[in-house]
Parts: C-alpha cells; structure tokens; sequence
C-alpha cells in the first residue's frame, strides 16, 4: 500500500483496482482533513485517512466529486453545516471523539458542528464553554430530541403505553421550561453517535427470505411511503426513518436547521452522493495492506462494493466478512511480527463466528422462541454478512441503555411506568430505567424500551467511540462490555484476537 502521509494524509487511488495504485497524494505539511462545509475541494475517486490502528478507505465509485453547490457539502441550513460536518471522511463518514475536540481546539469552539440545537448538551446553557458540549467532546453525541407524545407515520399522535418521569437531568435540557418535558411542547431528549454514510446497499437492504415480515415482532416491515416497498428499518438507531430520503429531510430540518426544506434536486444529489460511497479499513499498522490479493476477501472497500447485500452470514458456509483462513498460522509456526498479527486477526474471526456464548435476557432474541438463556455466537446476532448487522430491523434491548447492564455515564435518566394493559418489557417488567428509551420513543411500547439497532462494524477503527451511547472508548472495551454482560469468560488473548479482528474492518 502507498504510504499514508501524516497523521490524516488523504491518497486518491486508482479505482477498480485492489492495489495501492496512488492519483494523487496531499502533502503531510499543512494538510488539514476537515471538510468545512462550502470549501469547495474535489472529493477524490478514493481518499485515505489515517487512524489509531492503519488507514481507512472512502470509496467514491462515481468518481471524484466537485463538492461546489454540491448540497451534501454546502451549508443549506441557517447554522452553517452541512451533511459533511458530521459525517467526515476522515473518520470513515461519520466522526470521532478526536476529531470533534480537535476542532474545539482549532476554533474556539465557533466550528458549526457545535451549533446549539444538537452539538451542544442543551441550547439553553452558554455556547462558549466546554462544558456545555461535553456529551459531544468526550463521548461524540449529538442531541436527538422527540416531541412527546409520538407521532405516527399518518401524522396521527400515538398514545404511549407509558409515562415517562426524569429522574436525573445532567444536562438540564430535559427538565428545561423551553425545551423539556415538562415545556409548551413537550420534549425529550436523548444523545447519540451518528450513523456512518457509507455501505448503504446493505444497510437498506431487506432480508430476501423474510420479506415482508420483521421476523423478531412477527409484524409487517415499514413501507416507503414513495413507493409502497417493505424497506429494512436499519437506517436509524430507532428505525424511525424508513429510506434515505425521509432521513435526509429529518436531518436538513433537525441538525442543519433548514427550515425550507430540501428541493428535489437536491434531495436527489445526497441520495445518489450517499448511495456510492464504500467505506472499510484499508491499511493496518502491523498487518500491513489490507487490499493486497493474499488478504482475507472480505477485507477493503472494494470488498464492500463487489460483495452481495442481503446475505445473511451463518459461520459456516457464509462466513461474516469472508473467510479468514489466509492468516491463519499452523500451530508452532515461527512466525514474523506482521504474521503473529494476521493470525491473531483470524483467531478472532474464528472466535466471533464459532465461539458460543450464554446469550440471556435480550428483548427480539430471547424472546424469539430460542430459549433463554440460548447458546449462540456473535453471528447469531451480527449475522449480515459484510457489515455485522442484523439482516432483519436489528433493534434489541442489549443492556446498553436500560439499567441494570447500561454502562453510559452523564446522560439523563428516566423512569418509564408502563401500563397495566400494555405488553411490558420481557425482562424489566413494566417499571424501567433507561438513559434512552430508543424504539419505544417512536412506537410508544413498554416492550421496546431500550431497544437500538446495532451499527455496521466497517471503519470502527475510524471513529470511536462506540456503540449508540458512545459509553465505549476503545474496540477491547467493546468486547469487555459484552465480556461481562453475557459473562463470555474471554482469556486475555481471546479479548486481544476480537480486538485485533474488529481493527481491520
């Protein structure tokens, strides 16, 4: 691979080939990789960035993009974002905890991607201390705020099966007489990673042999209000918009403050922009190139854009990611540095397809019919095959959010009351605490309180911190989460091998 100048050095490389072809390379002097949004710059056919573990690639099959006028790149709304302020390609087309206190650093905090609305704990507290963005400084999260009660797709409001009640407020906004709870319009307010804009085909696709069912609920996929098509509720973290398109309209609204809307064309431009862009790690700092034809296939972004989506990955036959065996080492072997890490790479490949785990109290898989606690792998869950998500809607209650397993720290609290008529909560009964009720804010159901759908695991090393809550800093605290959660017993060098592997996705 060509070498990665500077620490965030972006590489043009020559499309359609898996070699480390270089167009052109930015000079490690100067070189800034942040989008501010109207620069002007061309976005290469492909652009390399560097990151804690190797480089990640973006993939622009279409070709270079002349960001000018273009409306994923301009600033469309009244605060002076763009889709790309949060969505860099440096951090593998969303952003990282790094890269957000490095622009408080560099402007003062004047830098948009700190506007009020959402780049701040609340908009009521004063924009130019640190302090008042510290959700999004030290954990990368963006305020998500809902009008409560919810709204369903008729525009009809939903009678919750709930009551929701603050228990503690860091932040204050939930408790705010403007934008609370409690305010003229009723709010309330999560915090949130954003989601990466890149790999979408598998994202948005539908699982083939389901269709049209979400399989976990027994209910009918969501539709495209467009077309009429079963969509795959994967888009968001609470599947509340069901195509790219309602999801570029909510964000222009909510995070750029676009109060006119987006035209049609526009509207078209991020769609087509969106839907071209493959995102993977392409580079590891002790494993070496990861687009070479001797690596694992399912490695790179062109794996991403030659791959099939809407398979679903079984560990055996359909292996997740590819087959890992061109690392694997036969026991004994002496192996060189570069080789130990590949072989520990497929180590933790094998682990996260084959290892089996007790798998206990998740609401939309325990509750499916298999058991509980039911012995499964990774893949049980993480089962589409090149991205690590689930092929049906993959919201689940995991723990991340609800108590007593939510591990997050700083974020509000709230008690929901569920009532004695509704479905609760399988496994929390009908009184629950949660930092983020999740699905259930856009359904209004006692049982899907907590509920999130899981993220694709192409880029992570680009963009931490992890998980939807960002309460994890690093890969291994990923895997330790877990480790404790579903009590795994992982060795130490079991945690490093799933480390190792996550790294070079």
């Amino acid at each position: 691979m060509a070498k990665v100048f500077g620490r965030f050095a972006a590489i043009a490389l020559a499309v359609g080939t898996a070699t480390a072809g270089v167009a052109a390379a930015a000079s490690s002097s100067g070189f800034d990789p942040w989008w501010s949004p109207g620069s002007g710059d061309v976005l290469p056919a492909s652009a390399t960035y560097e990151n804690a573990y190797g480089a990640v690639t973006v993939l622009n099959v279409d070709g270079p993009v002349d960001t000018k006028g273009h409306p994923f790149f301009e600033p469309i709304g009244s605060n002076g974002r763009a889709c790309v302020t949060c969505h860099q390609p440096s951090d593998g087309m969303s952003i990282s905890v790094g890269t957000l206190q490095e622009r408080w650093k560099v402007t003062n905090g004047t830098d948009p991607v700190f506007a009020a609305i959402d780049g701040s704990n609340c908009p009521n507290l004063p924009q130019d201390k640190r302090s008042s963005h510290s959700l999004l400084l030290d954990h990368g999260l963006f305020r998500i705020f809902y009008a409560w009660p919810p709204v369903g797709a008729n525009g009809k409001p939903i009678e919750p099966e709930f009551t929701i009640e603050v228990v503690e407020d860091p932040t204050g906004c939930n408790l705010d007489p403007v934008y609370g709870l409690n305010s003229e319009n009723p709010t309330i307010s999560v915090y949130r990673r954003p989601r990466v804009v890149g790999n979408l085909k598998y994202v948005t696709a539908v699982d083939r042999i389901a269709r049209p069912f979400e399989v976990k609920a027994g209910e009918l996929l969501g539709v495209d209000p467009e077309t009429g098509q079963r969509v795959s509720q994967n888009i968001m973290a609470d599947s509340r918009e069901p195509t790219l398109k309602s999801q570029a309209r909510s964000a222009a609204a909510n995070h750029l403050q676009a109060h006119g809307g987006l035209s049609p064309e526009q509207l078209e431009a991020i769609i087509k922009f969106e839907s071209q862009l493959y995102v993977a790690q392409s580079f590891d700092k002790k494993a070496g190139d990861l687009t070479t034809p001797d690596v694992p296939p399912g490695l790179g972004a062109l794996a991403m854009l030659r791959s099939e989506a809407g398979v679903i990955a079984n560990g055996a036959q359909q292996h997740l990611f590819g087959p890992f065996e061109a690392w694997s080492a036969q026991p004994g072997a002496k192996l060189d540095a570069a080789a130990e890490h590949r072989a520990s790479v497929a180590r933790g490949a094998q682990l996260f397809q084959t290892r089996t785990i007790w798998i206990k109290d998740v609401y939309n898989f325990n509750t499916l019919g298999v058991g509980n606690p039911q012995k499964r792998s990774c893949v049980g869950c993480h089962n589409m095959s090149m991205t690590g998500m689930d092929i049906a809607p993959g919201y689940m209650d995991l723990g991340t959010t609800n108590l007593p397993h939510s591990e997050a720290k700083n974020l509000p609290l709230f008690k929901l009351t569920c009532s004695p008529k509704a479905q609760p909560h399988p496994y929390l009964g009908r009184v629950i605490y949660t930092h983020d009720p999740g699905r259930a804010l856009v359904t209004g159901r006692c049982r899907e309180i907590g509920a999130i759908t899981m993220q694709q695991f192409r880029g992570l090393a680009a963009r931490p911190p992890y998980f939807s809550n960002g309460s994890a800093k690093t890969l291994r605290e990923v895997i330790e989460v877990y480790d404790r959660r579903f009590d795994m017993k992982l060795t130490e060098q079991e945690i490093q091998d799933l480390t190792n592997f996550m790294s070079v996705l």
